[in-house]
């Protein structure tokens, strides 16, 4: 029979009732058992040393995902998308260690532990600040979303002074018209994207993200604390096919051609919302990321997934800003859509900074 281990209370009186110790309690000390168990094991070094080699792969893959050529299938851009997932490797090689009562391949796990937590330990922590005066939401409304009006009242119910909509349809955009025209005055809709807000627009023209139709465009708002550039994209859409492995092409293409005019922006203060079909980790979208800073990434609380709603495993929805503070960042209810909105609130007036 297998023996269970108990503590006695003891008070001046004597000895109380025994009491089974919590789990976490007992989990030292079974632990410290293990070990002991070990120590006399002339095999502990030498048992294990597969998992040890695949923990050192797995912290290479992550370490070096930028060296993963995208020559066949876009393998690099694969990895790099889903690449914050691999950590989930890492627990299941330690319990595989312990199994194998292997001290070679506990050590070997803390190499992939230590990458994982040096490249996304940051986004584990609420980096969430107060103040601001500029609230902004993007959301892929979904062309096939069977509530555009409660989806339009939802992003509205969000408090954000500038709201970004991707693939909207020709005759969807009337119901986003007039379920957004009591809160925000002014809007503009080019081609499957549009941007409503409550301040002035100017400046509005679709941008050439060299697809041969109207994915992106560009708007001046004039807020209390200064004109911002806001830029609304929708990046083409990726596909995982077994014979052609992550086909992004002309994603990459539209990228660079947004990094480009964006760059090329006269206003030194930016906002980019949209749904880029790629997250901060891809170095196909570096034509824009490598001039923004992501509002998530700088002021917001866990990985911030947006993508696919049902089961968020990618931030593909992103905002951005240049020459703007990022003070906070989230991702809002689910709606009709299958992808999440997400917001943020900036401080356009740095001057005080």
């Amino acid at each position: 029979m297998a023996q269970q281990a108990y503590v006695t209370e003891t008070d001046s009186g004597g000895s109380g009732p025994e009491r089974r110790e919590p789990g976490l309690q007992r989990l030292p000390n079974r632990l410290k058992s293990l070990v002991a168990g070990w120590r006399g094991d002339p095999h502990v070094w030498r048992r294990g040393l597969v998992l040890a080699a695949l923990a050192v792969i797995l912290a290479l893959v992550m370490l070096l995902h930028a060296q993963i050529p995208n020559a066949i299938g876009n393998l690099g851009s694969l990895t790099e998308t889903f690449l914050p997932w691999l950590g989930l490797f890492v627990p299941v090689l330690l319990l595989l260690a312990l199994v194998r009562r292997s001290a070679t391949a506990l050590i070997a796990v803390l190499v992939p532990a230590i990458v994982w937590l040096n490249l996304f330990g940051g986004q584990l922590t609420d980096k969430t600040g107060v103040g601001g005066d500029l609230t902004v939401a993007t959301h892929n409304v979904n062309a096939d979303n069977s509530d555009p009006a409660g989806t339009a009242r939802d992003v509205a119910a969000s408090g954000a002074d500038v709201v970004a909509l991707e693939e909207l349809t020709a005759g969807a955009v009337p119901t986003y018209e007039k379920a957004l025209t009591a809160t925000y005055k002014y809007h503009s809709v080019q081609g499957t994207v549009g941007l409503w807000s409550k301040y002035p627009l100017s400046g509005v023209k679709p941008v050439d993200i060299k697809l041969g139709w109207v994915r992106a465009m560009r708007a001046a708002v004039a807020t209390p604390s200064g004109q911002v550039a806001v830029y609304v994209a929708h990046l083409p859409s990726v596909r995982v096919k077994v014979e052609a492995g992550f086909t992004a092409r002309q994603r990459d293409k539209s990228a660079d051609a947004l990094g480009e005019a964006i760059n090329d922006e006269p206003l030194g203060k930016v906002v980019l919302l949209g749904d880029l079909n790629g997250t901060m980790n891809d170095r196909a979208l570096n034509a824009v990321t490598a001039q923004m800073r992501s509002t998530q990434g700088a002021s917001g609380s866990g990985m911030g997934f947006s993508w696919p709603a049902s089961f968020p495993m990618a931030r593909i929805d992103q905002i951005m800003v240049r020459g703007l503070e990022p003070l906070s960042s989230w991702t809002l209810p689910e709606t009709g859509s299958d992808h999440l909105p997400v917001a943020a609130r900036v401080k356009v007036d740095t001057s005080a900074s």
